[in-house]
């Protein structure tokens, strides 16, 4: 499988970078002694613990939503395509003229 990545995100959470913005999350008794427990396993604060496993959670969603992956086959006619692109036909040239009318 090939995977076309449409998106370059790499997130590295330090602790010596200043952070300016600030995320407030509402739980219950037993959800914030979970992450208490989880945090200490971690050898983290619950702060540093959700934060990491969120931007996880985050960038896999964010990848799973903006890469395209393709059989090798697929790939190939991909590649095809790019190397040898049809001509455009009536549709898509209207389609053009009324991006141009309405993009600037």
């Amino acid at each position: 499988w090939r995977t076309i990545g449409l998106i370059n995100l790499r997130i590295t959470v330090m602790p010596t970078l200043a952070k300016d913005a600030r995320l407030h999350i509402r739980c219950d008794q037993e959800m914030r002694h979970l992450l208490d427990k989880a945090a200490a396993y971690a050898h983290m604060s619950v702060s540093e613990f959700v934060l990491n496993h969120a931007l996880a959670q985050a960038l896999s969603v964010v990848q799973a939503h903006e890469a395209i992956s393709l059989s090798p086959q697929d790939f190939a006619a991909f590649l095809d395509a790019l190397d040898a692109p049809s001509a455009g036909n009536a549709a898509l040239q209207r389609a053009f003229v009324r991006h141009a009318k309405h993009v600037v």
